[in-house]
């Protein structure tokens, strides 16, 4: 029996009109398939007006390009002539983009030069704007506002100051008294180097594969923000796009409304290589990767020629204090990556750790500091 087992001939008429989507630039993740075969079979339908709902509903096409889903819709099942919408990647794919605002609504796109070659799961660029809606304070967010201060990571600087104990002693500090006492010399003081948080370096993935996670880990990067000294968040898909000024602003609402109004890529395809790589030659990006904990959340669904990523990963472990990676695939037991460039790039990683949740993300945060060893699966 060959394996994966063929699919039904029933079935494959709506397995086609998902790949036929993709290749006019939707976003449609393999949940959404199988959520339209799900749906069609829960129907039973008896009229193409229930398969085109069920399409709808299942494979939400953004409402800027409701025509053109529908046009392939009818072209499709009903063999239409009504004119299609140009192939996704029918001419020269553009390069990659970094984006970040320059004050007020204006934005600033920056060509970055450079190969720009790699094949991914789904190069297609969609633009789009999302809406993310008010939902109450988790209370894991409550905690980890509360603790982040004292539990991200930290590191010693240059600045020196007074201690109990310490390697260097206040040489004025225990003349002085001295002097106080008469000249009897009774203790030193002494001096320590402080403590400060290490920069913190929040890649998201922001593609159609994430597509569920995208408010999780906005509100989570939010919370971050306002309580990390020196932080750093940019959204990757096909763009690289920063987003730090809106979320450092105090309400949560108001924040995820000008980062879903920054972004443009949302729910569009996957250039992971790409993205790190444009992150690297900017320099004033690449310099905030300087000795920062730098954390990529995302599934990892590159699946071109891993070496775009490769380098860029190797690149990236090397300028960074820690390289984690939060993949929402890695909470089942047992999980393994599946795709080459995940699998090439995970012994550059220093964890490969589950983030299903903003529980988990907060948990898995808290810890960096607590866990030396760094946990990393084998590849």
């Amino acid at each position: 029996m060959s394996w994966p087992p063929p699919l039904p001939k029933a079935a494959r008429p709506f397995v086609d009109f998902a790949t036929r989507l993709r290749a006019h630039g939707f976003a449609i993740a393999p949940e959404q398939t199988v959520a339209f075969l799900e749906a069609v079979a829960l129907l039973g339908p008896r009229h193409m007006i229930d398969i085109r709902r069920a399409a709808i509903a299942t494979l939400a096409p953004p409402r800027e390009r409701i025509g053109a889903f529908l046009a392939l819709f009818e072209a499709h099942f009903l063999g239409s002539g009504r004119a299609l919408p140009p192939e996704a990647g029918a001419g020269e794919e553009e390069p990659l983009r970094v984006q970040e605002e320059a004050g007020g609504e204006e934005d600033v796109l920056l060509e970055v030069a450079g190969e720009t070659k790699g094949e991914t799961a789904s190069p297609a660029e969609a633009l789009g704007l999302r809406r993310f809606p008010v939902r109450p304070a988790a209370r894991a967010l409550d905690r980890f506002r509360r603790e982040a201060p004292r539990r991200l990571p930290r590191r010693r600087s240059a600045l020196l100051v007074r201690a109990r104990r310490g390697p260097v002693v206040d040489l004025a500090r225990t003349l002085r008294r001295s002097a106080a006492r008469e000249g009897e010399l009774l203790e030193l003081a002494f001096r320590r180097r402080a403590t400060r948080q290490r920069r913190i370096v929040l890649l998201i993935d922001v593609s159609g594969s994430m597509k569920e996670q995208s408010e999780t880990n906005l509100r989570f990067a939010h919370a971050l923000a306002r309580v990390a000294e020196r932080l750093e968040v940019l959204t990757f898909g096909t763009r690289l796009t920063r987003v730090t000024p809106a979320l450092r602003i105090r309400s949560v609402e108001r924040a995820l409304d000008r980062a879903a109004r920054t972004v443009r890529d949302w729910d569009g395809g996957t250039r992971i290589g790409e993205a790190l790589a444009a992150l690297l030659r900017v320099p004033r990006l690449a310099g905030f990767a300087r000795g920062a904990v730098v954390l990529v959340i995302s599934d990892g669904l590159e699946r071109g020629d891993p070496g775009t990523m490769v380098r860029a990963i190797e690149r990236l472990a090397r300028l960074a204090h820690r390289l984690v990676w939060l993949s929402p695939l890695a909470t089942a037991p047992g999980w393994r990556p599946e795709t080459a460039a995940m699998r090439a790039v995970l012994p550059r990683l220093d964890a490969l750790l589950p983030a299903g949740s903003i529980a988990t993300l907060c948990r898995q945060v808290l810890e960096l500091s607590r866990d030396r060893r760094m946990r990393r699966l084998a590849a």
